[in-house]
């Protein structure tokens, strides 16, 4: 019996290129599917299976970095290859830093970027193992982000949207870091249409009644003030 064929997804929206990147992956015998922007990667790599992603930084409406943090807040593992022309050390740190698992610089040798799809390929497949559930704790609270149940204060027990996991996710992945409404917008929602930020106000204010003893002076879930929002999961106080 064939094997299927390995699916790349091809992110990138310089016309040339991707015609010569295609063109040589299905040489190789790949089936290669093609996205011009952000938002269409996102939509592409929530409703269709992949084995690697090969993702420009540069990309109209939604760039690289946010699409690759969106899938890494939605746990999607999906193996990803930035190929750009941001080629500083700072860019590929920062590119490795927010989960992306390999980076080549433009212009590129074509054999080098197929040796590495290929060996990025086979080490997600000796490592590729079923996602069990997350569990976070602090303070009385919990959060499962696998069944989107958390238990509160109270001890109740609550299943919440999966907006509001992904924001969880986002803040106590960056505990400690004001982030910004547009940092969060932009990674949360994911696209370049954007809900109003008091949308972020309104979950923030459900976190503190589900988590805080005192909501109005919260432990936990902080706004700071024309900036962005913090967690802290002691007892801090901004």
């Amino acid at each position: 019996m064939k094997a299927k064929s390995k699916r790349i997804l091809l992110v990138e929206d310089e016309k040339s290129l991707i015609d010569v990147i295609r063109l040589n992956l299905e040489l190789e015998g790949y089936e290669v599917k093609v996205a011009e922007d952000g938002p269409t990667a996102l939509e592409l790599a929530r409703k269709e299976r992949f084995d690697l992603c090969v993702l420009d930084v540069m990309l109209p409406k939604l760039d690289g970095f946010s699409v690759c943090k969106t899938l890494r807040l939605e746990n999607n593992r999906l193996p990803i290859l930035f190929l750009s022309a941001k080629s500083t050390s700072a860019d590929r740190v920062e590119g490795l830093r927010i989960g992306g698992d390999d980076y080549l610089t433009k212009p590129f040798n074509l054999e080098e970027l197929l040796l590495r799809i290929s060996k990025l390929i086979r080490l997600s497949e000796k490592s590729s193992a079923a996602p069990i559930a997350e569990h976070y704790r602090f303070g009385d609270n919990e959060i499962n982000f696998g069944t989107y149940e958390i238990r509160c204060k109270d001890g109740s027990t609550l299943e919440i949207s999966k907006r509001e996991i992904l924001l969880l996710r986002f803040l106590i992945e960056n505990e400690g870091r004001v982030v910004s409404r547009e940092e969060i917008l932009e990674t949360v929602w994911g696209y370049d249409v954007y809900p109003s930020s008091r949308t972020i106000d309104n979950y923030i204010l459900a976190f503190r009644k589900y988590f805080e003893n005192n909501p109005r002076t919260p432990d936990y879930f902080h706004s700071v003030r024309g900036v962005g929002y913090k967690f802290t999961s002691g007892s801090q106080k901004v």
